[in-house]
C-alpha cells in the first residue's frame, strides 16, 4: 500500500469534506486513491484531524475484535464505517476477522503468529463473548422470526410486481387475440 504524508491526507480529506467536488475528482488531484480517501473521511468524521493521521502497525487482541463485530452486527455499519469509528488503519481487516470468526468462533481472532501479553481469556470469558446477551423469551424471538419471514414475503412479492410493470409496456393493456 502506498503511503501519503499527513498532510495529504488532511489536505484532500478537507477538501472533500468540503463537497465542492465528488471524491474521484478530489482524490485524482491529490494523487490518492477514492477508497483512501472514502476512508479518511469517515474517520475524520468521527475523530477529526487525529483519524486521518498514518496509524502504526496494531495488533489487536480477540476481545477487542469480537467487541468491534458485535458494534458492527448490532448497528448494522459496513465494514468502512466500523473501521472509522474504532479508528482501524485496515479497512478489510473486519471482514477478515467476520470470517475468521463465522469459520471458528472467538478462538479463531487470536493472532496465529504471537500471543500479546493481556489477551490470553478464559474460557468462560470466550463464551460470554460468543453468546449474544438476549434474555428474550422464546415466544418473543418465534414471534419476530414470523413478522421477518412476513416482511421478506412481502418486499418479494413487491420487487415481482414492480419487474412485471417494468416488463409491460407502458399506456398499453393486455394485448388480446382477435382472429
Amino acid at each position: 500500500m502506498r503511503k501519503y504524508s499527513d498532510k495529504t491526507r488532511l489536505r484532500a480529506t478537507r477538501d472533500y469534506l468540503r463537497g465542492k467536488l465528488p471524491l474521484k475528482e478530489v482524490a485524482r488531484r491529490y494523487d490518492v486513491t477514492a477508497a483512501a480517501l472514502g476512508y479518511w473521511a469517515a474517520a475524520y468524521r468521527v475523530h477529526g484531524a487525529a483519524g486521518v493521521r498514518a496509524k502504526e502497525h496494531k495488533q489487536y487482541s480477540p476481545r477487542f475484535k469480537m467487541a468491534v463485530l458485535q458494534r458492527m452486527w448490532a448497528e448494522r455499519l459496513s465494514y468502512r464505517q466500523v473501521a472509522a469509528v474504532f479508528n482501524i488503519r485496515r479497512l478489510d481487516i473486519v471482514g477478515v476477522w467476520e470470517r475468521k470468526y463465522e469459520q471458528g468462533g472467538i478462538a479463531a481472532l487470536r493472532h496465529p503468529f504471537a500471543r500479546m501479553s493481556g489477551t490470553a481469556m478464559t474460557m468462560k470469558e470466550e463464551s460470554q463473548l460468543e453468546k449474544p446477551n438476549d434474555n428474550r423469551a422464546r415466544e418473543e424471538l418465534l414471534e419476530e422470526l414470523q413478522q421477518l419471514r412476513m416482511e421478506v414475503a412481502y418486499l418479494k412479492k413487491l420487487q415481482a410486481l414492480a419487474q412485471a410493470n417494468q416488463d409491460q409496456p407502458h399506456g398499453k393493456g393486455p394485448k388480446s387475440c382477435k382472429s
